[in-house]
């Protein structure tokens, strides 16, 4: 089983439209569909949808629109109850597969739910071959919250534990020299950049994306899965770096493309493919999801894996092992 958190879950709502945006404008929508979101939930459908038994743990009650939307969708969650409702995210989703997102901030989550929560991750993660900690953290929580729950269930359990987040929350994962890190991170260009002090354009290129991510091998990740838009991804573990392209596609809408790239590894993982067929899996499933209109998710009849080729960068070599290497 595969556990994912979402500490701050929304109802996505896409609007999509027949014509372009204008700034100032009037439009109609052509079409409007509403779904339970937040990543961890986006990781957690597609793979259910790929056979694999999932668990959405997140904040809720029974009769929230996220948590109605996750029975009707048939999707395993534990909800832990809080006093608020949850955020709506809207995404403006062009005829050219343009997405524009607003995001709403979420319901602030005081230490007692924080705690629960954190309860309930852990009661679930027992079970679990891998626990997802994913999305952005609602008002009120400590930056550092994603960090002390690594250091927590890495203490605690054999889980394995992947990290997909952005800004002040990912900055903390690595804040204390030392301290537990994620099993697998998922940057894309621009939070590998944060964690590196790189600039973002420079690691839209595959190998200097490759490079970067060694540092964090360094310091002790088991894997970076960086994924880089329509370039593809790369991955990148103690043994080696591979990149794959993104096969061509007519991109719909890039919403839960990431998430969706995230889940394809997880699959792969779990079927006990080598690195290079795991990044594979990866790029097919988050190119499938830019193929897909609005905030719909891939699943296997989506996933054209045989248009995916995924190539070793031998110039890109973690420093441990590149010293083992020469010695």
């Amino acid at each position: 089983m595969i556990v994912t958190l979402t500490a701050n879950p929304s109802v996505d709502r896409t609007v999509t439209l027949t014509e372009p945006l204008r700034r100032g404008q009037v439009h109609r929508a052509a079409n409007v569909i509403s779904q339970p979101g937040g990543k961890g939930v986006n990781v957690a459908r597609v793979l259910t949808s790929g056979g694999v038994s999932a668990l959405a743990v997140l904040p809720g009650t029974e009769d929230d629109p996220v948590v109605s939307g996750l029975r009707g969708a048939g999707i395993a969650f534990r909800a832990v109850p809080t006093g608020g409702a949850p955020r709506t995210n809207l995404t403006i989703a062009e005829i050219d597969g343009t997405t524009t997102k607003i995001n709403e901030p979420g319901h602030p989550l005081r230490a007692p739910e924080l705690d629960a929560l954190a309860g309930a991750l852990a009661e679930a993660a027992a079970a679990a071959s891998w626990v997802v900690l994913s999305g952005s953290l609602p008002p009120g929580v400590p930056v550092d919250w994603y960090a002390r729950l690594v250091g927590e269930l890495s203490a605690t359990g054999s889980a394995r534990i992947a990290v997909d987040t952005s800004e002040a929350p990912l900055l903390a994962l690595f804040d204390e020299p030392g301290s537990a890190v994620p099993d697998l991170i998922k940057p894309n260009s621009e939070e590998l950049a944060q964690l590196t002090g790189l600039d973002a354009v420079d690691l839209e290129n595959p190998t200097a994306a490759a490079q970067a991510a060694t540092s964090l091998i360094e310091h002790g990740v088991g894997a970076v899965l960086a994924t880089l838009g329509a370039a593809g991804a790369v991955l990148v573990t103690a043994e080696g770096a591979w990149f794959a392209g993104a096969p061509p596609i007519v991109a719909r809408s890039t919403v839960g493309a990431g998430d969706s790239a995230l889940a394809g590894y997880l699959l792969a993982d779990l079927a006990g493919l080598d690195p290079a067929d795991r990044l594979r899996a990866a790029v097919a499933y988050g190119s499938a999801a830019t193929a897909l209109p609005g905030t719909e998710l891939p699943g296997p009849a989506d996933i054209l894996l045989e248009a995916v080729m995924a190539h070793p960068l031998p110039d890109v070599l973690p420093k441990a092992l590149g010293d083992t290497a020469t010695s």
